[in-house]
């Protein structure tokens, strides 16, 4: 935590100040207002991201910019899909082809906007693409994990599309995905699935990894195996869990809500915490990814919004009950909070 805080948080901020000057060079009003607004209201999900920069010090002039862009671009297009002027699946696609050449050094830049009416940015899509390019190439063993940083990044791909089509289209289309992936995945629900896909920190953990001279193949299938579904299903699932209220005064989905009650929602996501707890024991250096888990659960359960959500509370104690690190963290997130706020 002390290297967050030197090193990590200070990097962090500057890289996005960059980013910031860009967007609001983007000629476009609705790109130029959806990309600041990412940067301002998002912020929190590069840094947490870049952590995993915090296990390679050495690495960090590559993987915070890498990390830094690359979630700055979910963020852009997640908003432009959200706030967006358009419910065309083919238009969200062809945006998010950008998350696929951001990951792939010798892929062609394409023209992401081709199906909106918004396309003048600047370049500014283009410019995040390149930058996480030009640092996966600085990565040395991007060869062995690019095959698994190129599915996840696909199946955020199509969550992005399918959870931003039209409302009465969109959970028979996340079910019809579902089908196509469930025979590998038998332990969880088609919900907890598409939650999984929504998260980038199994991709943070592959460019982490590939900062190594030395990486076995059986090492990066475990990063997967403990990352998807069940860190990465952790991650979103919390995410949900606190919106519940917002989500349903807004009418927008929520992976949380199909869950049968209260009960069967505070027995998945424990059952999910522990499978991704028992998982990280097989990767190396497991303090680290424990140290991650136990700060989803304190950051996501001492957010000020569970406090107005009685069964979310349940839940928190729950999940904290045994676990001294995940009550440390809350402590200092909550007290964190109150002198920010």
């Amino acid at each position: 935590m002390l290297r967050v805080y030197r090193y990590i948080l200070p990097e962090v901020g500057s890289q996005l100040s960059l980013w910031k000057e860009a967007a609001e060079r983007i000629p476009d009003t609705e790109l130029r207002t959806q990309a600041l607004a990412s940067i301002a209201t998002k912020q929190f999900h590069c840094q947490g991201g870049a952590v995993y920069a915090a296990a390679h010090l050495s690495m960090r002039h590559v993987l915070i910019p890498l990390i830094v862009a690359f979630q700055t671009i979910s963020d852009y297009l997640d908003n432009l899909c959200d706030r967006s002027t358009s419910l065309d699946p083919i238009d969200f696609r062809q945006l998010h082809q950008s998350m696929l050449d951001a990951v792939d050094p010798s892929a062609p830049l394409h023209d992401y906007y081709a199906y909106r009416e918004e396309k003048e940015d600047g370049n500014y899509l283009n410019n995040l693409v390149k930058t996480c390019q030009s640092c996966i190439c600085l990565l040395p063993s991007y060869a062995l994990v690019a095959d698994q940083v190129r599915g996840l990044v696909s199946l955020y791909c199509d969550l992005q599309v399918y959870k931003h089509i039209r409302k009465d289209l969109r959970e028979s289309e996340l079910t019809n995905w579902w089908d196509k992936h469930q025979s590998n995945y038998r332990e969880i629900g088609w919900n907890e699935f598409a939650a999984a896909t929504g998260s980038t920190l199994g991709i943070f953990m592959l460019f982490l990894a590939a900062c190594e001279l030395r990486v076995q193949q059986q090492q990066v299938n475990l990063i997967r195996e403990a990352y998807f579904p069940y860190v990465c299903g952790l991650h979103i699932l919390l995410d949900y869990l606190i919106d519940q209220e917002e989500d349903q005064i807004g009418g927008d989905l929520n992976f949380c809500s199909y869950y049968d009650s209260m009960d069967v929602t505070i027995e998945r996501i424990a059952f999910i915490t522990e499978e991704a707890r028992a998982k990280i024991l097989c990767l190396e250096h497991p303090r680290f990814h424990r140290m991650i888990i136990e700060g989803l659960l304190a950051l996501y359960l001492s957010d000020p919004k569970v406090n107005h959500q009685q069964q979310v509370k349940q839940i928190s104690r729950r999940l904290m009950k045994n676990s001294p690190l995940t009550r440390l963290f809350f402590w200092l997130n909550s007290m964190y909070i109150r002198t920010t706020s």
